[in-house]
C-alpha cells in the first residue's frame, strides 16, 4: 500500500511492511523527482538515481498495481479475515494459489489451525469492505458483525459483496520471513461477472493497516 500523500499513477510509493513508508516516490514511473517536502505537503523525497536493489524491486512491484484480496477462514468456531496483497496463482494444473499472511495478524493465528481458506476478489467500488478488513484488527473487532456474509464450503465465511471467490485446502505452509505462505488446492469457486474490474493497491492507498506487517 502507498501513503495517502502520493497518488500519482502508476502508484509510486511502496510500503516497507514495517509500519512506515518507503521513501521512494516518482512523478511518473521511470522519472524520479528529488523535490524535498514532508508528507503533509503532498510531496515526497526521492533520490535522483536509485541504485538500491530493494528500492528498484519495490518500484517494479508498485508499478504492477496488483489486485488485493480478502482471505477468510474458520477454525474451532473462530472466524477471521484480512485484506492481503501478497497472493497469486502458482500452478495451472493442478490449480494452486499461494496466500501470504502476516505473522502479526489474527487471521494468521486462526489459519494456523484451519484446513481451508476462502479468497475473495473485490469489485473496485469495495473501498469500505477493504477498509474493514484492512484497517481493523480481529484482535479488537469482529469484522463479520459489520458486513454481510454467509457460511460457504467447509463453513468458511463468504462475503456477499465479493465479485468472486474460491476456496482451497491448505496443502503446504512456508515461512517466508514476516509472512507465511499457504499453498491452496482449489476445491470450489464462484466466477465474477466478466465486466467486473478488481480493486487494486492504488485504490487502497489511504488505508492504515490494523496491525503492522
Amino acid at each position: 500500500m502507498w501513503p495517502r500523500w502520493c497518488r500519482t499513477w502508476p502508484p509510486t510509493c511502496r510500503s516497507d511492511g514495517l509500519g512506515g513508508w518507503l521513501s521512494v516516490c516518482l512523478g511518473r514511473l521511470g522519472e524520479p523527482r528529488d523535490e524535498p517536502g514532508p508528507p503533509d505537503t503532498g510531496r515526497c523525497c526521492v533520490p535522483r538515481t536509485i541504485h538500491d536493489t530493494n528500492g528498484a524491486f519495490d518500484l517494479v512491484v508498485a508499478g504492477a498495481d496488483a489486485p488485493v484480496w480478502i482471505v477468510t477462514t474458520v477454525a474451532e468456531g473462530r472466524r477471521a479475515g484480512c485484506l492481503i496483497g501478497f497472493g497469486g496463482q502458482v500452478s495451472i494444473e493442478p490449480r494452486r494459489f499461494l496466500v501470504n499472511l502476516s505473522k502479526r495478524n489474527r487471521t494468521y493465528e486462526v489459519a494456523g489451525e484451519a484446513h481451508y481458506l476462502a479468497v475473495h476478489v473485490l469489485p473496485e467500488e469495495s473501498g469500505a469492505l477493504a477498509q474493514l478488513f484492512g484497517s481493523e484488527t480481529g484482535f479488537e473487532l469482529d469484522k463479520f458483525e459489520h458486513c454481510e456474509w454467509h457460511a460457504g464450503p467447509h463453513g468458511l465465511p463468504i462475503l456477499a459483496a465479493a465479485a468472486g471467490w474460491f476456496v482451497g485446502e491448505i496443502m503446504e505452509r512456508h515461512d517466508f520471513g514476516d509472512h507465511v505462505g499457504m499453498v491452496l488446492d482449489i476445491t470450489d469457486a464462484r466466477a465474477p461477472h466478466p465486466d467486473i474490474s478488481p480493486l487494486r493497491y492504488s485504490a487502497v492507498a489511504d488505508l492504515t493497516p490494523g496491525r503492522p506487517a
